[in-house]
């Protein structure tokens, strides 16, 4: 590969944090044909990636990490001032995490990652946040790298948010719906376009906007797909009350052109690391600028989303014959969503902890989530596998859609329960498969 130093031909690449996003760009830029480095200040975490293991469950993206080191393409260090000699576009894709006690966005790392790689930067170079970022933090981080970096303006910086979904990060790095550049020159966006050559030839639309529009973007978007999950769930309260099934009142909407079945699915809400903290920073930055009106909306949006969550319970209680101490639970389910090992913010622990503190005895399983679902609720009891998590039980309750938990045989589970009494919190099964067998069967918004 022709790579050139002087701010023209292939770029070398850099990856700063080698979290979710980072990993996953790093390594599917290097399986692309680009020469990469990532860069992480957690050595326990670098040294996993060297040794060809991906901290976080992501599928297909170990076998690639694999491949692409094998190739020589693909290396990382805790050396910033490494990074800073080796790349020649430096992408910033470390966390931005919740306040504690705020709606705010963290920007402690992205603020650190960007003024210690700055301070190493001596020839013409771009910095490129993928972070997801609260409007107007790209243009105070341009002016920080100008005047940290030695090269002074001949560093620039760009955005180009992100749009993984955990379980097809990998598809959505290789082949996404769209990129967008925010830039303030040409010739960061010529740096752009060559740093993603590959995937532009492909025939994916570029955005090219300034740097405000480009921050907005996926909080944007987020915002969206949020509200659509929450314009179904409210629905699903109406459904209740009215006894109507909002499965059916979802699938007839969904074939309305302008409306759409996708993000329509109704259950119990949205969780991970992303949509419910970057709605909530959204919220918070437009009361910054003053039109905290125009997305009051937001706040309802997570308030429906939470209380799905309560809601689930309440089904659980219902079914337990109204109280929960001393009921036997079975949870299937802790990561936020199937194919994830995530569990942020996810609904599905929410529910088994407030299960828990009104005094049933909670046994939970996850394909894949277990250690981590482990680290943040150690007081909660694990199963090995479905069926012994659901000996005994006197209530299952899905909380999240694996395929496993969607192919699981009613009558093989009736015959280890104590009762035949489950919650479907995703609408992920056959209700009347497992009525059939003998079930109680409820779900969210369905009477």
């Amino acid at each position: 590969m022709d790579t050139s130093h002087d701010g023209t031909g292939t770029p070398r690449l850099t990856v700063i944090g080698t979290g979710y996003l980072g990993a996953t760009h790093a390594v599917c830029m290097a399986a692309l044909g680009f020469d990469v480095l990532g860069v992480d200040v957690d050595h326990a975490k670098i040294e996993l990636l060297r040794a060809g293991r991906v901290p976080f469950f992501e599928p297909g993206l170990p076998e690639l990490l694999v491949k692409a080191q094998e190739s020589g393409r693909l290396h990382f260090t805790t050396s910033l001032a490494e990074a800073a000699e080796f790349g020649d576009v430096h992408f910033v894709c470390v966390g931005t995490p919740q306040q504690p006690g705020s709606y705010a966005a963290d920007l402690t790392h992205v603020e650190g990652a960007v003024t210690e790689l700055a301070r190493h930067l001596r020839r013409r170079a771009l910095v490129v946040g993928k972070s997801t970022v609260p409007v107007g933090t790209a243009a105070r981080l341009a002016e920080l790298v100008r005047a940290t970096a030695p090269a002074g303006d001949l560093v620039e910086l760009a955005w180009n948010p992100e749009f993984l979904r955990e379980g097809f990060a990998v598809e959505d790095t290789l082949h996404p719906d769209r990129l967008v550049f925010g830039t303030e020159s040409a010739w960061a966006e010529e740096r752009l376009r060559a740093a993603f050559a590959p995937v532009i030839a492909q025939g994916t639309p570029v955005v090219v906007a300034d740097l405000p529009t480009a921050e907005l973007v996926k909080v944007a978007a987020n915002s969206f797909l949020a509200t659509k999950i929450s314009y179904i769930n409210a629905m699903a309260e109406v459904c209740e009350a009215a006894g109507a099934d909002v499965h059916l009142l979802a699938e007839a909407l969904a074939y309305d052109d302008r409306i759409g079945g996708r993000f329509l699915k109704p259950g119990l809400g949205f969780g991970g690391g992303c949509l419910p903290k970057d709605i909530r920073a959204f919220i918070h930055r437009a009361e910054e600028l003053d039109v905290a009106q125009a997305v009051a909306f937001l706040r309802e949006v997570d308030g429906i989303n939470q209380r799905r969550r309560a809601r689930t319970v309440d089904l659980v209680r219902e079914l337990a014959g109204g109280e929960l101490a001393g009921t036997r639970v079975a949870a299937l389910g802790a990561a936020f969503k199937p194919d994830s090992d995530d569990v942020r913010d996810a609904p599905a622990l929410d529910v088994a902890a407030a299960l828990h503190r009104a005094g049933a005895r909670v046994t939970v399983y996850d394909p894949v989530a277990m250690d981590n679902a482990r680290r943040v609720h150690p007081e909660l009891t694990y199963g090995t596998d479905v069926l012994a998590t659901a000996a005994d039980a006197d209530v299952v309750v899905l909380l999240t859609e694996w395929a496993q938990f969607r192919e699981i045989d009613p009558e093989v589970m009736g015959a280890v329960v104590n009762r035949r009494r489950v919650v479907d919190g995703r609408h992920a099964l056959d209700p009347a498969e497992w009525r059939a067998a003998g079930w109680e069967y409820r779900a969210l918004g369905r009477s």
